[in-house]
């Protein structure tokens, strides 16, 4: 009975009912959505840097080079030559090191050239297909595999550079050999091969011809290689010595991701406040509105305690008021901030081939709902509070 009479009252107040709904969506809506975007992305970064020490490469942003290198979303610093951290691999306290080499893509994914070392570091599994084993044969991972639409058997022309609509090299075909399955990184968007193959097509090496990275490795260039360290050790000597006594650059993904979300965090934390700002708002306009319709309804009010009705349950009434206005704001923000999700993902895909489309209820969200009740009860509760000063003759009397 409460709930019907509270709906009612909502309803005969389109216009205020709307406006308090609506602030309360803007501010769960924003503070959601940054809550869901901000854990994808960390969750993102700090799985496809986990294992890797140092990556080195050309002079330049050491945030670029981890980007470049690590999440393939950012233009490489520059080549290097493989004996130079083939030197640095000899290094006791190095125990691997994956080379890769970018400059090419098919549809504006990347093919990158480096060995079986990435696919185990990344702990790949095969769907379909198997390793590459001769120049111009690649692995597709999961993703690239779907929006691309190949398929084991098939060849395609690749474009220079890592942008789409690079110059096509029409003369030499790739052969994809295997597919890998999804596993939610980096790999879902590449295509891989050997370095070999990123050595033959642009030395216009004849197509189909072995050429193992063991062989021939004098001069040869490749962009950046991934360092895994036998102790911490190597982690307190090898990048300083590298960026002073070389020409060689050393940047550690922990330290430059660490940075990156630093400077996003000062803007995440000012949107975040300002989600605040708004659900105070809406608060205040929960509190103007339930005044303003208690100073209204004050005869009715009164005319409802002369018949039996009791204070308690009439301050309910308008406690249940407040709630369902909280309630609705909440639902209507967090199908606002999907849609923003869905919406921010299909851009970062576009763009970056990065996926964030993951739409499940944050433990965040549980203390965010039970933060915009609380909102809702206490800009409620105030103005409720009122039933307990009517005067019910005076107010039959005078009304």
């Amino acid at each position: 009975m409460l709930f019907k009479i509270s709906w009612k009252n909502i309803v005969d107040k389109k216009l205020n009912s709307f406006l308090c709904i609506l602030l309360m969506t803007l501010g769960i809506a924003m503070i959601s959505l940054l809550m869901l975007l901000g854990k994808q992305l960390q969750d993102k970064f700090a799985k496809n840097i986990s294992g890797i020490d140092l990556v080195v490469g050309a002079k330049g942003s050491p945030l670029q080079l981890i980007l470049s290198s690590v999440y393939q979303i950012d233009n490489p610093t520059g080549n290097i030559y493989l004996e130079d951290v083939q030197a640095i691999a000899q290094n006791p306290l190095v125990k691997e090191m994956i080379p890769l080499s970018m400059g090419d893509n098919f549809q504006g994914y990347r093919i990158v050239g480096t060995n079986k070392k990435y696919f185990e570091h990344f702990k790949t599994q095969f769907e379909s297909g198997k390793m590459f084993k001769s120049n111009l044969e690649v692995v597709l991972g999961g993703q690239t595999a779907a929006n691309t639409n190949l398929k084991v058997g098939d060849t395609f022309a690749s474009s220079h550079g890592l942008d789409s609509e690079g110059e096509k090299h029409a003369e030499r075909n790739y052969k994809v050999v295997g597919v890998l399955e999804f596993n939610n990184s980096v790999v879902d968007n590449l295509i891989l091969t050997s370095l070999g193959s990123v050595w033959s097509i642009h030395e216009k090496h004849a197509e189909g011809e072995t050429h193992p990275e063991e062989d021939s490795t004098e001069r040869k260039e490749i962009t950046s290689a991934i360092i895994k360290f036998r102790s911490p050790m190597g982690m307190m000597a090898m990048p300083r010595n590298i960026n002073q006594n070389s020409k060689l650059q050393a940047a550690v993904p922990a330290i430059e991701v660490n940075r990156l979300f630093e400077l996003l965090g000062i803007g995440i934390e000012g949107l975040q406040f300002l989600a605040a700002v708004i659900m105070l708002i809406s608060g205040i306009s929960v509190f103007v509105s339930l005044y303003n319709s208690l100073k209204e309804r004050k005869y009715e009010m009164a005319l409802m305690l002369s018949m039996g009705a009791s204070r308690t349950r009439l301050f309910l009434m308008l406690l249940l008021e407040g709630i369902i206005l909280s309630f609705l704001g909440f639902v209507a923000g967090i199908l606002l901030s999907r849609i923003g999700i869905y919406l921010i993902s299909n851009a970062l895909n576009k763009k970056f081939h990065m996926n964030v489309s993951q739409f499940g209820l944050q433990i965040g969200e549980i203390y965010l709902f039970i933060g915009a009740l609380l909102v809702g009860i206490l800009a409620a509760s105030i103005p409720s509070i009122g039933i307990y000063r009517i005067n019910i003759s005076k107010t039959l009397a005078t009304e």
